[in-house]
């Protein structure tokens, strides 16, 4: 099966998400690949609901290589990039204007729908994001 291509995600930077520096806040990338992460598992097409699985973060790694400001457009690539047997990797990578800005890795752990309790992802949603 061929691999899908990186799903992008663009976010327009506000006044309120830069701090003193004049560069948007640390925390601030964690919020924009949560809200990539949404959009690409939206378009792929994967409905939580309808198949019962739904997924937590475990851990996040974010390293910066640049900078970004109010008024600039950062572009997310989304991308799964490791899948084991409930747990999966996404790749989160943040350009402005083709300028590298981030790159996070976030490791996500698949649970049954309304609980904890771990659970592999269904094979179609499997595929759909690329595994």
């Amino acid at each position: 099966m061929a691999t899908p291509e990186p799903f992008r995600h663009s976010i327009r930077v506000r006044y309120g998400e830069v701090d003193m520096q004049r560069v948007v806040f640390n925390a601030h990338y964690l919020a924009y690949c949560d809200d990539a992460c949404e959009s690409w598992v939206r378009d792929r097409g994967v409905r939580m609901l309808d198949n019962g699985w739904d997924f937590m973060l475990k851990k996040a790694t974010v390293e910066w290589s640049g900078s970004a400001t109010v008024g600039d457009t950062i572009d997310i690539d989304v991308a799964a990039s490791r899948w084991g047997n409930t747990s999966f990797d996404v790749t989160f990578s943040g350009s402005v204007a083709g300028r590298p800005v981030f790159t996070a890795v976030i490791t996500y752990v698949g649970v049954r729908l309304g609980t904890l309790e771990t659970m592999a992802p269904p094979a179609d949603v499997r595929s759909r994001l690329g595994g």
